[in-house]
């Protein structure tokens, strides 16, 4: 009988040692998710097609046709210890383009100046997938599907089915291609039991090129091959609610007796997330009765995660009837693992989603299937976390406004905040109507198309109308920034007038040059999260009026953008790109995390994660984005607070005031500073940076520091 521990054992290790490889050519570090490319290179003859008119691989014709040749020549991956064939090498070399015409380079400018992240307006995917569309219908099934609407809806322009006809083709090849590489691998060895393990693989692929899947193997199989196209056309990365999605095919297995032995089981999930740790949702509730919908299978899943121990992207769905031995299963191996699955929280995304205008039953179909994201599965285009608005901007911009003339006092300064805050939200909905008028000419949602419901159906790309609902998303960040930097202008300005308002805006230009009395005279204002400060109530006032004024009003083609805090990587892009702030911080340092207080916020710290959960609560937008909750507790610290059952109700609480997503680490304060000092020493050494996990060594010195400075605030 196959050792599937084992197995699973040698994909940990094969993962250790492509992370080597892949930190070797990417010159040492990689500051985002981990996912699960591998380190090998196309086979040579790759074509890039370019569209005659703009000579650029833009529109759908070009783009297709080059990525079929990418996947034409994409090396195949099988491997005795995986379950499935299949691989993804990195984004698809091709490059696309958005023609000149159709860039909008007023926006892109204006944005620079509110120094906002314009993914809105170039952005692709961040939507959510129906998988059950594919493994209903299988490759071939899509593609007669495509042959039949052109033939129904008979458009004067083809081009639509045309390209989404030859990607479904090229997958086909790229499948054959693993078939003939399987069955010669099998015929090479002498091993019977690695023969065997071959010749399944090379049959499943073999049959899956034109049918739809029967078992779960052969249904994983097919996600597997899905997620890494999905992977090469612009990274896409969500998933959906992977235990319901599946349960069918467990169910029947095991009524046939094909899966006798849950490990075999447990080994397969091992396999799909050793390919590519897609963002998918295990538990979560049933649309009408909101009853709880996990099953046994769902605790697979979960085994799965636990025992490959590398970066994953699962997330646990906590609503009023969670299962709760799932749920202390997955926060008991939080404290084995140091980290784990992130907890998706219905108190906040669902009531939330429900003041869009959406029944509950809508509400609970929503997924968390990215970074800090939830979407429905196929019915909506949100292109979510992909578009930032820096809460501190205006302010510097506002200072500028008042110290130009006129008068001076904290209320004119909010009223100046009030208009610059309202220009950054002008200008997101701008983009976002920009994009909806021009991305399906430029960048088409190809591989998403296929498993949506409705563009196929419409001939027409998923980002402009092919799907029902169709909103945008913008996230805030450095609101810690900002509030702090409100609350040290009230206190040392306006109060205490330790500081003239022309000496704060010298200092603050001149980016505390000899004035480091200042600073940190600014600097040691009770701070945002340390409960019943000025900057509490500045923060709850900037989260308040950023969430009206881009949620209140849609945008001119009357799209709705969901307002969220969410700060991924921006915490140092945005960061680089604003000026001194009145918090005592320099210019180009990090911003605040997310909504997330500042390290240190707590003076001496002890109940600094309740304080916290609080802060973010009180500050949650409350349309159904997500403004997470990051949660890093040493070890030691925790087991004392009550371990397992405290750190449940600490989720259960942040829950009911209304959160959205919560990451948590537990790990020790020393293990963290060694690794921080020689990340050789702790190579598998896992951490949830945010809403995405990766290997602590993989992450650069500055990305280290982030997380090691949210331990040290009071482990």
């Amino acid at each position: 009988m196959a050792d599937y521990n084992a197995r699973i054992k040698e994909l940990h290790n094969l993962k250790m040692r492509f992370n080597d490889e892949k930190l070797r050519r990417l010159g040492g570090h990689w500051d985002t998710d981990d996912h699960g490319n591998i380190p090998l290179d196309p086979e040579p003859g790759l074509e890039r097609i370019v569209d005659p008119s703009c000579n650029m691989v833009s529109g759908i014709e070009a783009i297709t046709k080059t990525f079929s040749s990418w996947l034409d020549h994409h090396p195949v991956f099988f491997h005795p210890a995986s379950a499935f064939a299949g691989c993804w090498i990195g984004e698809s070399k091709i490059g696309s383009s958005w023609r000149p015409e159709h860039r909008n380079t007023d926006l892109e400018q204006r944005g620079a100046k509110y120094n906002l992240a314009m993914g809105i307006l170039y952005g692709m995917n961040h939507c959510g997938p129906d998988l059950r569309i594919g493994l209903e219908l299988g490759w071939g099934g899509l593609l007669k599907k495509i042959r039949r609407f052109r033939k129904l809806n008979n458009p004067e322009d083809t081009s639509f089915y045309d390209g989404e006809e030859r990607l479904v083709e090229a997958i086909q090849r790229y499948i054959g291609r693993h078939v003939n590489a399987l069955r010669k691998a099998a015929a090479e060895t002498d091993d019977a039991e690695l023969k065997a393990h071959y010749t399944t693989i090379a049959d499943i692929d073999e049959y899956l090129i034109e049918n739809p899947p029967r078992t779960l193997r052969e249904a994983l199989q097919w996600i597997v091959h899905w997620q890494d196209v999905d992977r090469m056309y612009h990274n896409g990365g969500a998933g959906q609610e992977i235990d319901t999605l599946l349960q069918p095919y467990y169910d029947e297995d095991v009524k046939k007796g094909i899966i006798v032995n849950d490990d075999e089981v447990a080994w397969y999930f091992s396999s799909l997330f050793f390919n590519d740790p897609h963002y998918h949702t295990i538990g979560g509730q049933n649309p009408i009765t909101g009853k709880d919908v996990s099953t046994k299978l769902s605790f697979l899943i979960l085994e799965g995660q636990h025992r490959l121990n590398i970066p994953n992207n699962l997330a646990l769905r906590i609503h009023e009837n969670t299962n709760d031995e799932l749920f202390t299963r997955a926060v008991r191996y939080l404290f084995e693992d140091g980290t784990g699955v992130c907890y998706s929280l219905s108190g906040g995304l669902d009531t939330g989603y429900m003041r869009n205008g959406h029944p509950p039953t809508i509400a609970r179909m929503r997924a968390k299937v990215g970074c800090n994201w939830t979407a429905l599965p196929g019915i909506e285009y949100c292109l979510q976390d992909v578009t930032r608005l820096c809460l501190a901007q205006p302010l510097l911009l506002a200072l500028d406004d008042m110290m130009a003339g006129g008068e001076r006092g904290m209320e004119r300064l909010k009223t100046l905040y009030e208009w610059r805050l309202a220009e950054s939200v002008r200008i997101i909905k701008e983009a976002a109507d920009w994009h909806y008028q021009y991305k399906w000419l430029n960048v088409p949602e190809i591989v998403l198309n296929l498993v949506a419901h409705g563009p196929i159906e419409r001939g027409v790309d998923m980002s402009h109308g092919g799907v029902d609902i169709l909103d945008f998303t913008c996230d805030g960040v450095a609101l810690a920034t900002a509030a702090n930097s409100f609350a040290a202008i009230e206190q040392r300005v306006e109060q205490e007038k330790r500081i003239t308002w022309e000496r704060l805006y010298q200092v603050l230009k001149d980016n505390y040059k000899d004035a480091e009395d200042v600073r940190l005279m600014l600097k040691s204002v009770p701070q945002y999260g340390a409960g019943g400060t000025a900057a509490d109530r500045y923060a709850k006032y900037i989260s308040t009026l950023y969430t009206e004024l881009m949620h209140s009003t849609p945008t001119n083609i009357g799209f709705t953008v969901i307002p969220g805090i969410f700060s991924h990587g921006d915490v140092y892009i945005r960061g680089k790109n604003l000026g001194a702030t009145p918090n005592g911080r320099f210019a180009g340092a990090e911003i605040s995390h997310s909504a997330d207080p500042d390290p240190g916020f707590l003076p001496g710290g002890g109940t600094a994660p309740t304080a916290k959960a609080n802060a973010v609560a009180s500050v949650q937008c409350g349309y159904g984005n997500s403004v997470p909750l990051q949660v890093d507790i040493d070890a030691r610290l925790a087991k004392e607070m009550g371990g397992i059952e405290n750190i449940k109700a600490l989720i259960r609480a942040h829950n009911k005031m209304g959160g959205t997503l919560i990451n948590i680490n537990v790990v020790s304060k020393e293990k963290i500073l060694e690794a921080h000092a020689d990340p050789d020493k702790y190579p598998d050494l896992v951490v949830r940076v945010t809403g995405y996990s990766a290997f602590f060594k993989s992450l650069s010195a500055e990305y280290r520091q982030q997380v090691v400075d949210r331990w040290l605030a009071y482990a």
